[in-house]
C-alpha cells in the first residue's frame, strides 16, 4: 500500500497539467488508518463474487466524527478524488429527470473492474447485500461483462459501510440498508420520539449547525422540505440519497460532502449554501442545496465534535503532507467549476495538524 503513497508523487506533475487525470491513492496502512478494506468482504471474480464477512466495529463515541470522515476521504482518494460541483444546476440533472440512464457504468472498463470488488463489499454489510450481488453477478456474465453498471444504486451501502466501519456496528445505532430512507426515518423517529440509542438525529437545515461527520440528505422531486412533512410518511420508500459533510466552506458558500454512487464512483460533491450568523458573530448554514434538489434532513451525529478543518487534517490529506508533495492539483479540484472567493494556500509538509496550513 505505501507503493501507491509514494509512487503519488510521480504522478503529479501530470495530474497538475491535466486536472482531469485520475490520481488514485490506495487505502493507508493500519497504523496510519485502521479500516478493513470493504474488498475483504467479498471473494471472487465479477460473475461469481461472493459475500464472505458482514461484522461491524464498535468504538468509543469520542473517536466516531473523525473516523467516519477518515473513512469518507480515504475512500474518496480511492476513487480518484473526483469532484462534482453542484453549486448551480447542470444537463446532468435534467438528463435525470428525462429518465437517462447509461447501460454501461460511468467509469471506464479498467476503473469499473478496479473498484467492483470494493463496490460489492460495500453491500456485505447490508441485509440485502446476498441478492443484490447474485443478480450483479448475471449482468456480469452477460455482453457488457464488468463494464456493466450497477443494477441496484450503491449510495446507501456505501454510507452503511461507512457506519459499519465506522463504529457504528449494531442496527440500534444505525439501520445499515439498501435505501437512505431507513436511516433517515431513525434519525426522524429520534427526534420526535427521543430514541437515545440512535446515532443520528434529524433536523431540517438551518436549525443545528453543520459539523464534519453529519449527514445531508435529499429526496427525488423534492418530496419532501422538511422532517415534518416526512415524519408523517415515515416508513414509505422514498427515492433519496445522503451525504456525508466533511467541510462547511463559509467564505465561498458551500458545504462540502461525499456520497457513494455520485456518477458511479465515490467523489465529492460541492453544495451551494447560504449562512446567517449565530448570536456570537459565528457564520452558520441556513439552507443547503444541490443540483436542484433540497437538502430536506440534517441527519447530526450524536458524537464529540471535532476541529472544523477535519478535511485538511484527514489520515489520507495527512499522507500527502508527509510526501511533501505539491497539492495544487487536488486545491484545483475543490474550487470547482470558479475561482474561490479566498484564495486557499498551499499545504505545509509539517505532518502535524496543528502545525499544517489548511488546503481550503
Amino acid at each position: 500500500m505505501k507503493n501507491l503513497l509514494f509512487a503519488c508523487a510521480a504522478m503529479l506533475a501530470a495530474a497538475a497539467a491535466a486536472n482531469a487525470q485520475q490520481v488514485h491513492l490506495d487505502r493507508l496502512p493500519p497504523d496510519q488508518l485502521e479500516v478493513s478494506p470493504p474488498a475483504v468482504r467479498v471473494t471472487g471474480e465479477p460473475g461469481d463474487m461472493q459475500i464472505v464477512e458482514r461484522d461491524c466495529r464498535m468504538i468509543p463515541e469520542a473517536d466516531l466524527r473523525r473516523r467516519i470522515v477518515d473513512i469518507a476521504v480515504q475512500e474518496w482518494a480511492f476513487f480518484g478524488f473526483t469532484v462534482l460541483d453542484q453549486t448551480y444546476v447542470q444537463d446532468f440533472s435534467q438528463r435525470r429527470r428525462s429518465g437517462f440512464r447509461l447501460p454501461r457504468s460511468w467509469l471506464d472498463i479498467a476503473e469499473s473492474a478496479r473498484v467492483a470488488d470494493s463496490i460489492a463489499g460495500y453491500w456485505a454489510v447490508t441485509d440485502d447485500g446476498t441478492w443484490i450481488l447474485e443478480r450483479q453477478n448475471d449482468l456480469w456474465q452477460g455482453p457488457y461483462g464488468v463494464a456493466v453498471r450497477w443494477r441496484d444504486p450503491w449510495s446507501a451501502a456505501f454510507i452503511s459501510w461507512v457506519m459499519c466501519e465506522g463504529g457504528l456496528g449494531e442496527d440500534d445505532l444505525f439501520r445499515r440498508h439498501i435505501a437512505h430512507y431507513v436511516y433517515i426515518d431513525q434519525a426522524i423517529e429520534a427526534r420526535f420520539h427521543d430514541d437515545r440509542d440512535s446515532a443520528y438525529v434529524a433536523y431540517d437545515v438551518g436549525e443545528m449547525p453543520i459539523e464534519p461527520g453529519d449527514l445531508l440528505c435529499s429526496a427525488r422531486r423534492s418530496a419532501y422540505r422538511t422532517i415534518a412533512q416526512r415524519h408523517r410518511s415515515v416508513g414509505t420508500s422514498i427515492r433519496s440519497h445522503c451525504d456525508i459533510a466533511v467541510k462547511v466552506d463559509a467564505p465561498n458558500d458551500r458545504v462540502l460532502v461525499i456520497g457513494g454512487n455520485v456518477r458511479g464512483s465515490v467523489r465529492m460533491k460541492l453544495f451551494a449554501a447560504e449562512f446567517g450568523e449565530e448570536r456570537d458573530g459565528t457564520p452558520a448554514v441556513r439552507a443547503v442545496g444541490g443540483n436542484g434538489r433540497t437538502i430536506f434532513a440534517h441527519l447530526k451525529l450524536r458524537a464529540d465534535p471535532i476541529d472544523a478543518d477535519a478535511l485538511d487534517t484527514s489520515a489520507t490529506f495527512r499522507a500527502l503532507a508527509q510526501r511533501g508533495d505539491d497539492l495544487d492539483w487536488l486545491i484545483r479540484r475543490l474550487e470547482g467549476d470558479r475561482p474561490l472567493a479566498v484564495g486557499p494556500p498551499v499545504a505545509s509538509s509539517t505532518p502535524a495538524p496543528g502545525n499544517r496550513r489548511p488546503i481550503l
